[in-house]
């Protein structure tokens, strides 16, 4: 096994453990709006429930993006490259892995920046005056994830195009 192969079933596995707590953090969100809802109904409703939801939501979101980029789960135009050949439909995945990496690489720029002036400013949420920054940790992480997940679909991308260019030539 190459040592790529092996690094890349690591990433692999990190990225999808990392979108299963994405899940937990989704299912601890139902729960805590369940929880507020039954209280509410018994007048002791959870105290900031809202922004509990509006943080664990960003972060969970944040969390798949690294698998949809792995698997190919995005949200794609298909129903314009369904009838390309297969070697246009591989650039353009190439163009996009490689779009997709940049993108990652500005947006943990972008957060790292955006985390410093919260912590900075020490913003917090209104009702649980918990600290707005923290929450930017896992996003970055998750944002990191994301370029390593774009990269590792990039270098498939590539094999898969001089394959396809072998395959080509050798007929």
């Amino acid at each position: 096994m190459s040592y790529f192969r092996l690094l890349s079933n690591l990433w692999q596995n990190l990225i999808t453990g990392w979108a299963l707590v994405g899940g937990f953090i989704l299912i601890m969100i139902v729960c805590i709006n369940v929880f507020s809802i039954i209280g509410g109904i018994f007048l002791i409703p959870l105290q900031g429930d809202f922004e509990l939801t509006q943080m664990g939501i960003a972060v969970a979101v944040f969390c798949f993006l690294p698998y949809c980029q792995l698997y190919k789960h995005n949200i794609s135009a298909e129903i314009f490259t369904s009838r390309a050949n297969i070697k246009t439909q591989l650039l353009l995945s190439i163009v996009a892995s490689f779009v997709a990496f940049l993108f990652s690489i500005l947006l943990v720029w972008r957060m790292y920046e955006g985390m410093s002036d919260q912590r900075a400013y020490n913003y917090t949420s209104t009702i649980l005056q918990f600290p707005i920054w923290i929450t930017f940790l896992p996003i970055i992480f998750s944002l990191c994830l994301l370029a390593i997940a774009s990269l590792i679909t990039l270098k498939q991308d590539f094999n898969s195009h001089k394959s396809l260019r072998y395959k080509l030539k050798s007929r």
